[in-house]
């Protein structure tokens, strides 16, 4: 999936992929990836995330499927997702047994 909006101050954007290995959701970070969100590098300058997102798409080794997500400056200067996938995507696999699954299965015991 791939976003077609450019980045900038308006709108800014991180990186997010899939680690190859694990398959979770993984965020663009000044040196590397981290599973943590609010690590994540915010662009705002469209030719610095172009220049990313090509070395993102390089490390097909470690990521599948890099791609730009809109993204907004939290409170605390941190990114923070502006469409509900993305806050989705940060909360971890929807495979996890939680929610109403975990909370049928408290019911039960």
């Amino acid at each position: 999936m791939s976003k077609t909006f450019t980045p900038s101050i308006a709108t800014p954007a991180v990186i997010t992929a899939n680690d190859l290995r694990m398959g979770h959701c993984v965020w663009m970070r000044d040196g590397g990836w981290t599973a943590d969100p609010r690590e994540a590098q915010l662009f705002e300058d469209e030719a610095i995330a172009e220049i990313a997102m090509l070395d993102a798409i390089g490390q097909a080794n470690l990521v599948v499927g890099p791609y730009l997500a809109e993204a907004r400056r939290g409170p605390d200067g941190r990114p923070e997702p502006t469409h509900f996938r993305e806050a989705f995507r940060r909360r971890g696999p929807s495979n996890y047994f939680h929610g109403i699954q975990a909370e049928l299965e408290a019911s039960n015991v």
